[in-house]
């Protein structure tokens, strides 16, 4: 199943996802931070984002590490998860 056109769909799909929570929780953290009247809400955003952004990159590290398996012939990829 590597490399099939169901395999890309499943994969573009999952980044659509991803990079859809991220940017949507981008929005939205601020917006309640200053709801609840938090003094270092920059500082807990950046905290946030960084969070964010580690999440993302295993995420990517694993995936990558999927598609060498999957080029090499030691199975096929999996949804991630």
């Amino acid at each position: 199943m590597c490399f099939s056109v169901e395999w890309i769909k499943e994969a573009l799909i999952w980044l659509v996802i991803v990079l859809s929570v991220v940017a949507i929780l981008r929005l939205l953290i601020p917006w309640v931070l200053g709801i609840l009247g938090m003094p270092a809400a920059g500082i807990v955003m950046q905290i946030i984002n960084i969070f964010l952004f580690a999440i993302v990159a295993i995420y990517v590290i694993v995936f990558a590490f999927q598609v060498i398996g999957c080029l090499l012939g030691h199975g096929g990829v999996s949804r991630l998860g």
